[in-house]
Formats: structure tokens, C-alpha cells, sequence
């Protein structure tokens, strides 16, 4: 039986006392860019619906108590590469991943019971994108060794700045992600995955960038990018 359970009414501490027997199910797979034909940003319903929802920040951070044992209460997630810092980031660019992940269009088996359409609804995913979008970049996310910044720095203008932006911060139109302030490790394995066709849900126009990219050249600019700071910062 499909458990039925909605966000404002769950706490983590609910979450994680649920028998192990709970169905949440495996999540699903949808096609990505190992496929021949795919299209990146492909709207589904859902995704649809989130968007065009008028969200609340004020019931985000209601709906976000889910979140936070992971991403932490100010979004500033973890250095480790687990959980992304995602405070300031753009509300199309979190229902987008929130919406890959329940679609099975990017693989997250671990993010996945907490996205899935029993736990959270479309709408609250927008409200949880619009509380986390007004809360401050913290500025602490995890840094490289700031050995090869040059080579980052040459590397984000020549093939990043067009879409991400001088100073990282993105654009919510494109759903292209704010990447200044987020921690090294998890651009650095994400960028590598991208790469490798890992991240299913990538931009084919990234990874072909990143297909010339060696592992150094990889760490070079996501170091780089871990120290940028939006210019409303």
C-alpha cells in the first residue's frame, strides 16, 4: 500500500521512525543523456505545475523541516559532496533537480524518498524552493587548496561564464544553478560526473565542454568556482 504523507504534517524525526517495511518504492528511471534523442529540461507535468505554482516561502520553511537534517537548517548542506549547499539558489533550478529525481531522470536513490510525490507535493516543492532561494549564501562551503586557481579562473571564463555567469550566480530562466559559495567537493563530483554521463540529467552542451576535461582541469575550476560570491553578495 502507497503510504500517503505530506510534508507540513512529517518531521525528519517522523521520517526516519518509519518501519522498514514502509512502501516508498525504488525510484524510478526515466531516459537521460546516455539516450539517443534526449532533451535537456524536458518539462513534465509536475515539474509544470511546480513552476507555475505561486509559492511561499513562509510555508517553505514549514515544508523544509524534512530537509534540513541533511542540508542543514541555513541550506548550507555539507563539504563532504553529499548534501549541496543550496541557500540562495534558484527556485527553477530546485524544483528542476527535485523534479529529475522523481522522475528517475537523475539517479538519487538517497534524495529520492524525500521527494517522491507520497511525501512531498508539487507545490511544496516550490514553496521549499522559494523559502531556500531568500536565505542567505553562508559563505563557509568548502574550498579547494587554491593551488591552481589561475587555470580555474581561465577555465570558468573561456567555457563557464556564458551560463553560469560572470560571478556564478546562475540564471533561473535557463535553469542554469548559482554555483558560486557551493562547496568544492560537490562541484568537483558533480562536474566529473556530468562528464562521464554519471548525471544523467546534464546539459548535453556541458558535457560536451567537460569531455576535454582532465580530473585536475575539473578540480582547477570547480576550486574556482567554490570562492565566487554573487555580486548582490
Amino acid at each position: 500500500m502507497k503510504l500517503k504523507l505530506t510534508l507540513t504534517a512529517l518531521t525528519l524525526g517522523a521520517l526516519t521512525a518509519l518501519p522498514a517495511s514502509a512502501d516508498f518504492q525504488q525510484q524510478p528511471h526515466a531516459a537521460g543523456i546516455e539516450t539517443y534523442g534526449y532533451t535537456w529540461n524536458s518539462p513534465d507535468q509536475d515539474m509544470n505545475k511546480a513552476l507555475a505554482h505561486k509559492a511561499s516561502a513562509q510555508k517553505g520553511a514549514t515544508a523544509y523541516k524534512v530537509c534540513k537534517g541533511c542540508h542543514k537548517p541555513d541550506g548550507s548542506g555539507l563539504a563532504d559532496a553529499e548534501y549541496p549547499q543550496l541557500a540562495g539558489q534558484h527556485v527553477s533550478v530546485i524544483i528542476k533537480q527535485m523534479m529529475d529525481i522523481r522522475s528517475g531522470r537523475r539517479d538519487n536513490p538517497r534524495m529520492y524518498p524525500f521527494s517522491g510525490d507520497w511525501i512531498v507535493s508539487a507545490e511544496e516543492i516550490a514553496d521549499i524552493a522559494a523559502y531556500l532561494n531568500q536565505l542567505p549564501i553562508p559563505g563557509s562551503n568548502g574550498k579547494g587548496s587554491a593551488a591552481t586557481l589561475a587555470l580555474g579562473k581561465s577555465l570558468y571564463d573561456k567555457d563557464c561564464a556564458s551560463c553560469h555567469g560572470k560571478n556564478g550566480e546562475g540564471d533561473g530562466k535557463k535553469f542554469y544553478p548559482l554555483v558560486a559559495g557551493q562547496h568544492f567537493s560537490y562541484l568537483k563530483r558533480e562536474s566529473r560526473e556530468s562528464r562521464d554521463q554519471g548525471r544523467r540529467n546534464a546539459s548535453p552542451e556541458m558535457v560536451k565542454v567537460l569531455k576535454s576535461y582532465s580530473d585536475s582541469d575539473i578540480a582547477a575550476v570547480s576550486d574556482y568556482m567554490s570562492r565566487l560570491l554573487p555580486a548582490k553578495q
